[in-house]
């Protein structure tokens, strides 16, 4: 195991494991450990004014420092308390096993930190993202509790082909701009290729739609009223830029609804516009409300089609409780309900999220078909008949029969056997010497072996992912990028250096440290660094060295002159430490 395990680590499933990686501490530079500081400490002035009231608390509670870059595993300690975990993964992941890991109360955090350069904001996940951002505000119970049931429907949500295309674009993108010396061009194909995936979606998929929801509360809700709201999405916690930003009137207010849903967003972006919540509580209603859309509580051909379209792992549930897991290759249809389905490769059967026996993968390997529906000519449905009524149909054992369905299909065989579910009801008849047809098509033949018909009326649920996680290889994700570590030089690494000995003088490790000769190396090799220099003038003013301040500051006003993007980000720096707003 590359990571330390707690009690909810534990139930993980084996397929979310795939994605948790080691966090590495060690890897953090002391440049890194000072983008953090600068935010954090920017955040908490700033954030304490305009974020919800659970923010500034939440940072104590989760354990997250001001100073240093949390380490996950020791924050998992406190997180522990309100009953969530932490792990470690390389950027962006499929967002069904974001939702996935959400649904078990563990927080994704990417471990790699923004570069100094993308100080104010970063389109890549990354551990200010992630553990200022969305770490605190989880400390709300009610918050949290949204934040689970929405991983627990949001996993179940059904993709589009072209999803999983747009999230490869989305996670190159963001890959590429945060590293180091890639080219403008690169930067402006990936871009124009997102633009390009974005145009021709066609009709957005499930996922689409709650990823929607996701984005405009999750990451960038808004809470309150139009007219005063504050901030508790993670996207604006972490973004020093966007969450001033956000505050002005340029950015449109509107109260939300389930027409988040249907408002796309652009993650290379400020955001043009954000939706308020009254609470926490109208969050949850409005996902409930969302989740009424779904596949998952609507079923029916509708929702087979959707499995269809995404070319994915996904489950049907029958109104009898039988559950058909695989990839769904066809449906016939007749007077707009679906009266036969079928799969193609592995496929297993369950019922109540566990697998039947003697049905899992390796008994239909090839597929399943079946049909579902009424029989012809009869108001009652198979599951619905009493032991008399089958009897009186010849639906029993020894029984050579011939079903006519509703939409043409037709059953003929020998019923061996009969499976039953808790409530006594039929969800499985199989048969030999049975053949299935469609009219003229043949469907089924006996050479193929036994058949098993799945029994139910209608469908009432359809799903991504398998009923029974244990019935399927779910290991199999391959990332087609990752993120890139930033090559050093020996400028670079010395420039580490002066950071780290400024730090270490800070706490008192190594008082013997000059700092004016750092500040001498920054102005004559590092002109544009201005964070370290930030820094040595908060301890030339707690020192009380007013002329080496003085110094520094004509230093930072040079830098502002060649930089004039860095001015606020300097002025800012200076104005925490002048307000000693240091916490």
């Amino acid at each position: 195991m590359s990571y330390e395990s707690n009690v909810i680590l534990d139930k993980l499933p084996k397929h979310l494991k795939q994605f948790i990686k080691p966090q590495e501490y060690s890897d953090y530079t002391a440049i890194n450990q000072a983008v953090w500081r600068y935010v954090m400490r920017k955040n908490v002035d700033y954030l304490s004014k305009v974020a919800h009231k659970s923010y500034v608390d939440g940072l104590q509670k989760t354990g997250i420092s001001i100073d240093y870059i949390p380490n996950m595993y020791g924050m998992n300690r406190i997180l522990q308390e309100i009953g969530w975990a932490a792990v470690a993964v390389d950027g962006f992941i499929p967002p069904s096993a974001f939702m996935e890991f959400q649904a078990y109360n563990i927080l994704v955090i990417a471990s790699d930190i923004r570069q100094l350069e993308h100080i104010e904001y970063t389109p890549a996940p990354d551990i200010i993202h992630e553990g200022a951002g969305h770490a605190p505000i989880i400390a709300n119970p009610e918050y949290a509790e949204y934040l689970r049931r929405f991983g627990e429907i949001g996993c179940k949500a059904i993709s589009s082909a072209k999803d999983y295309e747009l999230y490869e674009a989305v996670r190159h993108l963001s890959i590429i701009k945060e590293a180091q010396g890639t080219p403008q061009e690169k930067i402006d194909k990936a871009e124009k290729h997102i633009e390009e995936l974005q145009e021709n979606m066609g009709e957005p998929s499930e996922m689409a739609l709650i990823r929607n929801l996701h984005w405009w509360t999750v990451e960038y809700g808004l809470i309150g009223t139009v007219e005063n709201p504050k901030i508790y999405g993670a996207g604006l916690l972490s973004s020093i830029g966007e969450s001033a930003w956000c505050m002005t009137d340029q950015v449109k207010k509107t109260p939300y609804s389930i027409e988040a849903a249907h408002t796309s967003f652009d993650i290379t972006k400020p955001q043009p516009q954000l939706f308020v919540t009254p609470d926490f509580a109208y969050l949850s209603q409005v996902l409930e409300e969302f989740a009424n859309t779904m596949a998952l509580r609507k079923g029916g051909l509708s929702g087979i089609k959707k499995l269809l379209n995404s070319k994915e792992l996904g489950t049907i549930e029958l109104s009898t409780g039988l559950q058909v897991s695989g990839n769904f290759e066809s449906v016939i249809e007749f007077e707009s309900k679906p009266v036969y389905f079928q799969t193609i490769g592995k496929t297993a059967l369950s019922y109540r999220e566990k697998e039947l026996v003697g049905h899992s993968t390796k008994h239909h390997s090839h597929g399943f078909g079946s049909p579902i529906g009424k029989l012809k000519g009869i108001n009652l449905a198979i599951e619905d008949m009493s032991p008399r009524d089958l009897k009186a149909y010849n639906i029993f054992e020894g029984q050579t029969i011939t079903l006519d369905f509703e939409g043409g299909i037709q059953v003929q065989g020998d019923i061996i056997t009969g499976t039953r579910n808790l409530r006594g009801e039929i969800i499985l008849i199989t048969f030999e010497n049975c053949t299935v047809t469609h009219g003229d098509t043949l469907l089924f033949n006996p050479e193929l072996g036994l058949y098993h018909m799945a029994v139910g009326e209608r469908i009432v649920s359809a799903f991504n992912g398998p009923a029974d996680l244990a019935s399927f290889d779910l290991i199999n994700h391959k990332v087609s990028d990752s993120t890139i570590k930033p090559v050093k030089n020996t400028k670079s690494a010395q420039l580490e250096r002066y950071y780290q000995q400024i730090r270490d003088y800070r706490e008192g490790k190594n008082t013997t440290i000059s700092r004016n000769k750092v500040f001498q190396e920054l102005k004559h090799n590092y002109e544009t660094d201005w964070l370290l220099s930030i820094e040595l003038y908060e301890l030339a003013k707690t020192n009380n060295d007013t002329d080496f301040a003085k110094e520094i500051i004509q230093h930072l006003e040079n830098v502002k002159r060649n930089k004039p993007k860095l001015g606020h980000l300097i002025d800012d720096g200076l104005l925490l430490v002048n307000q000693s707003l240091i916490v």
